[in-house]
């Protein structure tokens, strides 16, 4: 299991549920979320391998702005 965490450029909840169908249609993305109230509004997907190259490309295709930050525990 991979859990990638990405920065954002995603400013208000309307603009991130309307990213829902890109990862709900997406097999490889098994869960989803945004921290808006954190500063660098953070999307956080959990998937089976690294997709982090094919996700930053969706986003960005759809005008989101996004950069992978490093996961930490």
């Amino acid at each position: 299991m991979e859990i990638l965490i990405f920065r954002t450029n995603v400013t208000c909840r309307k603009v991130a549920d309307d990213l829902a169908p890109l990862f709900d249609g997406c097999s490889a993305v098994l869960k989803w979320s945004f921290d808006l109230e954190d500063c660098d509004r953070i999307l956080r997907v959990e998937a089976p391998s690294n997709i982090s190259e094919a996700l930053i490309g969706l986003l960005q295709n759809k005008g989101i702005e996004c950069e992978e930050l490093p996961y930490e525990l």
